[in-house]
C-alpha cells in the first residue's frame, strides 16, 4: 500500500497525464471519465501501475523492447557515467561508446561492416531507403530506385516508412504516400495463396517476388525490404525454402537486400543474435532498434556491408558523393553506452540459449492450449517471439472478430498478465495474440502467461 503522501502524488501524476499526455495507439475518449494506465515501476519481468497492481509483462514493454528485463542497475550506471563524461556530440564526429559498440555489434554480424546510428527503427529504415535512392542516382541515373516490401510487414511510422508498409489498416487516412515502393505477396503458409505446402510453398512465395520484379523491370528495382519474421502483421515465420530463393533472386537481379530486425534483433528469436542468421541470409542492410539497448536509452542502427559503404566514397571531387544525412539524436552517447551493457548481460547470463529453451517450451505449451481450445487455429513463432491466431472455424480459418481477440487480452490483463494482439494492422485479421516476454523468462513465468491465456480463452469463448 502507498502512504498518503505518495498516493496524493500519484493522483497528481494521473491528472497531469490525463490533461496533457497524448498516448500512443490509444483512443482517449474513455479517459474523460476513467484513468489512463501509468506504469510506475518495473523489476525483472514485472511492472506495477499507479494502483500498485502487479503485472507479468509478456510483451517486454508493450512493444517487444525490454529484452533483458527491468531494473538493470548496471545499464543505468553505465548511462549515468557516460552522460557525465560526454552526453552528446553530432554524429559527424565519433564517441568512445559509439566506436566500442559498433565493434562489438559488427563482431556478431559476419559479412557486415558499418554502423550508422539513429534514434528509432523508423529512422533506421529511412536511412536505408535514402541510401538505396542515392545509389540509384550515383550508379543508375536514378532508374534503379524502386524498393519492394512485403504484404503484412511493418517498417515504421513515418510517411516514408509507411510507404513501405504492408499493413493497410495502419496506413488508412495517412496517404498519399511516397512513390517508388512496390508490394510483394506475404509468405504465410497458414493463409496460403497457392495450393502447395512446406518447401514447395516457400519457394513459390519467393517466386512471387521475382514475378513482381519482372513486371516492374529489374533495372528499376534497387532493394527488397523484409522482416525475417513478420511481427505486427501476425508473427509469421517463413516457410522452408523461402529465404534461400529470396537470396538467389536478389543476386540474380542485383537487388540490395534490406533486413528489418527492429523486432527480431538482439536475441529475440534465440540461438543467434539476429533473426536473419537462422536462414543463412547475406544482407546488404540490417536495421535494428528496440532490443539494442532494451529500452534503457534510445538507439537504433542502420548496418551495412562494405560493398554499400564503398559506394559513398568513390569520388572526393564530387560534393554530392557521400551520404549527406544526419540523425540529430544518433549523436547521443547514452544509446551505445546502454547497448554495450545490454549485449554483455545477454552473453554473461546465457540469454540466447535461454531464449531458445524457453521459446521451445512456450511453443509447446501454446500448442497444448491449441489442443484444448478449438478457437486457436495456428501457433507459430521463433524463440520468445510467438503468436496464436484465433479463428471462428478451423476448417474455413475465419478470423474471430477482433473485439473477441481484444477481450482475451483484457482478461489476461485483469489476471495480472500483459499480452498483446495484432492491432490496427491488417483489415479483418487483427486476430493474433502476441507474446514476447523478456529473454530472462523462466518456466514459471511461461506457465503463468499460458495459464492466464487458458483462463481468458475459456471466459471469452467458453
Amino acid at each position: 500500500m502507498m502512504d498518503g503522501n505518495l498516493q496524493n502524488d500519484i493522483e497528481k501524476v494521473v491528472e497531469a497525464d490525463r490533461a496533457h499526455v497524448w498516448h500512443h495507439l490509444t483512443q482517449h475518449k474513455p479517459f474523460e471519465t476513467g484513468e489512463p494506465r501509468i506504469i510506475v515501476e518495473g523489476r525483472g519481468m514485472r511492472v506495477w501501475d499507479q494502483h500498485g497492481k502487479e503485472f507479468l509483462d509478456a510483451v517486454s514493454g508493450g512493444v517487444w523492447t525490454v529484452n533483458v528485463g527491468y531494473g538493470r542497475e548496471r545499464i543505468a550506471n553505465a548511462v549515468r557515467d557516460q552522460l557525465i563524461k560526454l552526453n552528446y556530440f553530432a554524429g559527424s564526429a565519433g564517441s568512445i561508446p559509439g566506436a566500442q559498440f559498433s565493434e562489438k555489434l559488427i563482431s556478431r554480424m559476419p559479412g557486415m561492416s558499418r554502423v550508422y546510428y539513429t534514434n528509432s527503427g523508423s529512422e533506421a529504415n529511412e536511412k536505408a531507403f535514402k541510401m538505396v535512392r542515392q545509389i540509384a542516382h550515383k550508379r543508375y541515373g536514378g532508374k534503379k530506385h524502386k524498393i519492394l516490401y512485403r504484404d503484412r510487414d511493418y517498417h515504421g511510422s513515418t510517411i516514408g516508412a509507411m510507404s513501405c508498409g504492408g499493413q493497410d489498416e495502419r496506413n488508412v487516412q495517412y496517404g498519399p504516400f511516397a512513390g517508388g515502393f512496390v508490394r510483394v505477396p506475404h509468405c504465410m503458409e497458414y493463409r496460403a495463396q497457392w495450393d502447395l505446402t512446406g518447401e514447395d510453398y516457400g519457394q513459390r512465395a519467393a517466386d512471387a517476388i521475382e514475378e513482381v520484379i519482372l513486371a516492374e523491370g529489374p533495372d528499376t528495382v534497387g532493394a527488397l525490404c523484409l522482416e525475417p519474421v513478420t511481427a505486427g502483421g501476425g508473427v509469421i515465420t517463413p516457410p522452408e525454402g523461402y529465404w534461400p530463393r529470396v537470396q538467389e533472386i536478389c543476386r540474380k537481379y542485383d537487388i540490395l537486400l534490406h533486413i528489418d530486425e527492429v523486432v527480431c534483433g538482439v536475441g529475440r528469436t534465440g540461438t543467434h543474435w539476429f533473426g536473419y542468421q537462422h536462414y543463412g541470409i547475406e544482407p546488404d542492410f540490417v536495421t535494428m532498434a528496440k532490443g539494442v539497448a532494451s529500452g534503457y536509452a534510445a538507439i537504433a542502427c542502420c548496418v551495412t556491408n562494405e560493398r554499400v559503404f564503398e559506394m559513398f566514397k568513390e569520388d572526393m571531387t564530387d560534393p554530392l558523393d557521400y551520404f549527406r544525412d544526419i540523425s540529430t539524436f544518433g549523436g547521443c552517447t547514452a544509446g551505445p553506452a546502454a547497448a554495450l551493457e545490454n549485449v554483455a548481460i545477454i552473453e554473461e547470463e546465457g540469454l540466447l540459449e535461454n531464449t531458445t529453451v524457453m521459446g521451445d517450451y512456450m511453443l509447446d505449451q501454446l500448442r497444448a492450449l491449441q489442443d484444448k481450445h478449438k478457437v486457436i487455429g495456428d501457433v507459430r513463432g521463433k524463440g520468445l517471439f510467438l503468436g496464436a491466431e484465433l479463428v471462428s472455424d478451423r476448417t474455413s480459418r475465419e478470423p474471430v472478430p477482433e473485439k473477441q481477440a481484444q477481450a482475451v487480452v483484457a482478461e489476461c490483463n485483469a489476471a495480472g498478465v500483459i499480452i498483446g494482439v495484432t492491432n490496427r494492422s491488417v483489415p479483418g485479421f487483427n486476430n493474433t495474440l502476441c507474446y514476447s516476454p523478456a529473454l530472462i523468462s523462466t518456466r514459471d513465468d511461461i506457465d503463468q502467461i499460458v495459464a492466464a491465456t487458458d483462463t481468458a480463452l475459456t471466459r471469452v469463448f467458453g
